[in-house]
This record gives structure tokens, sequence and C-alpha cells, in this order.
């Protein structure tokens, strides 16, 4: 390869949480928005920042950035004008008083333990012992009685600080000496870390958006709430990949199509308002995609979108194209489909896993050293093709808490190396679609990036009839929406869309953790809920019982990829 040809490496990154605020309550069910927002947002954008040369795609779902924009306003709120906090786990930051019930005090030991063991928990020796102690008063609760304020005040300082990012604990003053001090935190001290935290959220935008402007990081959006956009369109899709799996009892989502287009649509409209601009391209939900899902993201204006590895290899051999044994004649290149305008990107999958399930393990330098080589021999195999580009996609947040110090090296190290090899060229998208045109598709076989299939959605018991109580409330919205004053409607469609999402429908099903499993079935049935009330129908009986049979062993949340536990 000549010196002025170098192979083309996008490292693309989704940021995604669910919607875990209640829209009737606006409390927050679930903390892990503000959680992954100061740990996992805050310090992938400061790794970008370091790095001369670095570059990246990064892509946002739009209810997270609604959450992250919730998240600054109520800490600022609280802090200038005594506004409560609506999350339980932040609020107890800032309470005078915590937890007199004995209730409370056993949910606070709960909650201080959802954190990784070996790179949260006992990286810090006083963590670790306040740990020992919680441990202890949830196997005996009647010790619970026997622990101070001050025990509680320490507990969920540590917590937050051990939730931290690794860019903010080393380069903010005021987190060091929280450290440094270990224990007895007072009052100030707790709204000291709450106004960190606050700082934090609130440049989370701004940051990337400087990114942005600088030519360092390509912005995209995910559909609105996260949906599964071809599930959307057509249950059946899911037989594309899997012509057995069994599907919901209702034949298809009413409306499916205006639904997806709807998702689309306020999609760009939340980024634009968030970013200032639109977006090029989508990687839309667990880069599900189908032909009809392609032609409305051509039709919503994307240039392009990206899936799995798998999807590609099924689309290829189902158009009488085998996939050959050497990724490098078929993988690295943009595809479109004949009637779509949009270009498709596909995911090296071994890369990308390297990444999210297994380097976490290795030492630093020994795992960006791999994953150069890995590249290297991509490079030489693509010698004579200066239009390939290699995919890496995943999470922006999931993997790092089982890196030591969030990934804290193995990030620096792998920006550093890319952005400096003299065979290997960080770029974007839509960069690289400027410079060379991509190769006809001819069919498109659906599926996502988990397994090529659709399986993680659909097809199990749990999840079809998930599936059949989101028709039934879809249809009772259809019926009585048209006749809402505007506002209410919107509330309601508003709501139906974050019912629409496709986190709800990952963790159904009997395989995963029973308590994750618990927490997400609970928060589907209460969005449910909410669509009724707001539509003002009585809610019927089911929502008001579970209907999930997880049996997993127990983990601490967010949003988890297959492989992941923790």
């Amino acid at each position: 390869m000549s010196a002025e040809v170098r192979l083309k490496v996008v490292l693309c990154w989704h940021m995604h949480q669910p919607m875990y605020r209640d829209l009737i309550s606006n409390h927050y069910y679930l903390p892990w928005t503000y959680l992954h927002g100061v740990k996992d947002y805050v310090d992938m954008a400061a790794h970008l920042e370091a790095v001369p040369g670095a570059r990246a795609v990064v892509n946002f779902a739009p209810i997270l950035l609604e959450q992250l924009a919730d998240y600054a306003q109520q800490i600022d709120g609280f802090l200038t004008d005594g506004v409560a906090l609506r999350d339980p786990v932040l609020s107890a930051l800032a309470q005078p008083v915590l937890l007199s019930s004995p209730e409370e005090r056993l949910r606070q030991v709960h909650v201080s333990l959802r954190a990784n063991e070996q790179h949260a928990i006992q990286r810090f020796p006083v963590f670790a012992q306040l740990a020992v102690l919680a441990r202890q008063a949830i196997e005996k609760p009647e010790l619970l009685a026997y622990l101070s304020e001050s025990f509680f005040s320490d507990l969920v300082v540590w917590y937050h600080l051990a939730w931290l990012g690794e860019t903010v604990r080393r380069g903010d003053t005021r987190v060091r000496e929280l450290i440094e001090k270990g224990n007895g935190f007072t009052l100030h001290d707790r709204r000291t870390l709450l106004a960190i935290i606050g700082e934090q959220l609130q440049g989370i935008v701004p940051r990337y958006r400087i990114l942005a402007d600088r030519g360092v990081v390509e912005l995209s959006v995910s559909p609105y709430a996260h949906p599964i956009l071809p599930l959307l369109l057509d249950f059946s899709s899911a037989h594309d990949a899997l012509p057995e799996a069994p599907l919901p009892m209702q034949e298809h989502y009413p409306d499916g199509e205006a639904r997806v287009r709807w998702h689309l649509q306020e999609a760009v409209t939340t980024f634009e308002r968030h970013f200032g601009f639109k977006p090029a391209g989508c990687w839309p939900s667990e880069g599900g995609i189908s032909a009809a899902a392609l032609s409305q993201l051509s039709s919503g204006g994307f240039r392009w979108a990206a899936s799995g590895e798998t999807v590609l290899a099924n689309s290829l051999h189902r158009s009488g194209h085998a996939p050959h044994a050497m990724k490098e004649a078929w993988l690295y290149s943009p595809y479109q489909l004949d009637d779509s305008k949009t270009c498709c990107f596909f995911r090296d999958d071994g890369l990308s896993d390297l990444i999210g399930f297994t380097y976490s393990t290795w030492h630093a330098d020994d795992a960006v050293a791999n994953l150069v080589q890995h590249l290297e021999s991509i490079a030489d195999a693509c010698r004579d093709h200066p239009d390939r580009v290699v995919s890496i996609i995943l999470d922006g947040e999931n993997a790092w808490e089982y890196y030591p110090e969030n990934g804290f090296y193995f990030l620096g190290a792998l920006y550093r190396q890319l952005a400096e090899h003299p065979r290997l060229e960080l770029t974007t998208y839509s960069d690289c679609l400027r410079q060379a045109p991509p190769k006809p598709l001819k069919t498109l076989v659906a599926g996502s990036w988990v397994y090529g299939t659709f399986s993680t959605w659909i097809g199990d018991h749990d999840k079809n009839r998930g599936w059949d109580m989101l028709v039934e409330a879809k249809r009772k919205y259809d019926s009585v929406a048209p006749g809402l004053p505007p506002e209410q409607r919107a509330r309601a469609e508003h709501q139906l869309a974050i019912c629409e999402g496709s986190d709800w429908f990952w963790w159904f099903g009997d395989y995963n953790p029973a308590s994750t499993v618990s927490d997400f079935e609970q928060l589907f049935r209460q969005h449910l809920t909410n669509l009724y009330q707001l539509l003002h129908v009585e809610p019927p009986e089911y929502l008001a019982h579970t209907f999930t049979r997880g049996r997993g062993a127990p983990h601490h949340g967010g949003t988890m990829r297959p492989g992941q536990d923790l």
C-alpha cells in the first residue's frame, strides 16, 4: 500500500438509554441515564478531545438527549431554587436528613451496591468497607437500626464517586479532595458532588457539538424512542432470517408505517434542537433494518445507516453471492439497494466484539496492539482497494465498567495509535461516501446487529406477549386519540412512542437476569398504563400483573449487551 492510501476505519459509538422517566409523574424509576452520563458520555468526549487526529462517529438516541437535559435542569433547579429532585438515587445526595425509615435504609443499601464489584467498589478501600456493612445489613435487616446517618452519607457519596468518569476523577480538584477525605462527608460535601454531577451533565451536548464543529466527530441519531423499525412495519420481517420463529397473536402493528415516519421525523427534530443542525446518518435501533425500513430512512433524508455483519452475509447469500471467507472481499464497503438513496455500512462483528467483550481483561497496550495487528492484516488484504472501510460499532457506555479505570488507558491508547498509524485513517461515514461510491445490493434480508435476527425482541413467549399488549394499546389509541384536544393527543402520542421502544422487549424472556427483567417489565407496564390514562381509558387488568419469567442471576442494571454481566 502506498503512503498516500490508508485503510479507512470508523469507530462508531452508540449512546443510548431507554426512557426511565414516568411521563405523568416525572419521577425517575432507574438512575442509569445520569450515572452513565457522568461516567461514560463525559469520558468518551474527553478522550476525543485529548488526542489530535482522533475521529469517530457518535450516535445519540433522542430520548437519551432529552433525559440528560432534564437531569441538568433538575440539578440546576434544586441548587438555585430548591426545586425537589425527581430521581430518588440522585436526591439522596441532597437530603439534609437521610433515610428515616427502615424501608428507605434497606432500599439505599441495595441501590448503593449497584456498581461493578471489581472496578468500582473494590477499587476504593473505603467504599469496599462500606459495601461489607451494606451486605451484612441486607442479610440481617435488623442491623439497619444500628447504622448511623454518617454511614449512609458516606455510602451515597462513595457510590457517586465510583460512578464518575475517570477523566473527572483525575481532572477535578473538588473530586480529588472528596476522595482524599474518605469519610465523614457533610451535607456541604454532598451538595458539592451534586453540583459537579450537574456541571458534567450540562456540558455533554455542548462538548460533542464543539467536537462536531471541529470535524473530530460526525454526530448521528437513532429513531426517536429506539423502536425496531422493521417490526413496526411488519412482524413477519422476523421470518427473513428465522423462518420458524413464532410471532405474536396479532398479525401486524397497526399503522406501523406512520409510526416509523413519526419516530424518524421526531428524531431529526430532537437532534436539531440539541445540536443545531440536521444529522446525515442514522444508526437504526439495534442496527435493525429491512428493505422497507431502509426505504423509510431514505424518505427521511438520511444519507447513511449501519447494521450488523450477519445481515450483509445473509443478504449476499440470498442474492446468490455467498460471502467469501475473507471479509475484505465483501464486508468493508458501503452498499446501496437499487431503490434507496440511503447507503448502508456493516459492522465488523469480530473486531467490535473484541472491544465489547474481550479486551477488558487484557492489559491496555496489549489489547490495542492486538486490534492494530488485525487492522494491519486487513490493510494488507485491501492494498489494491483504497475505498475499503472497516466499521467498528458498539455501545458507547456499557463495556467500560468492565475495564480498569473505565477504559481510560485502553481508549487513550486506541485513539493515539490509530490516529498516528501511517497505514490507518480514522474517518467518518459521511467522509467515506464523499470519497467512494457504494456497491449495489440486490436484496436485503431483514435483521439486526445481534445474530443478524430479531430474536432478541420477538419470537419468545414473553416478548410476543409484550407485543400483543402493545398492539391492544395502540388500537385503543387509534380509536380515542383523534377526539382528544391537540395538547392531550400530543402527550398520548409521546407516551405511545415510549411504549414502542426496543428495550422492553430486549429483556423479556426467562433466560435473562430475573431482577433486571422485573425492572424493565414493570416499567413497560407502567408506560402502557400511563398511555391508557392519558387516553382517559381504564387500563386493562393484566397491566397490574407481571407476565415475564426471568430466572437468571441478578445483575446491576443499565442496558447491558449479550455476553456482559455485572
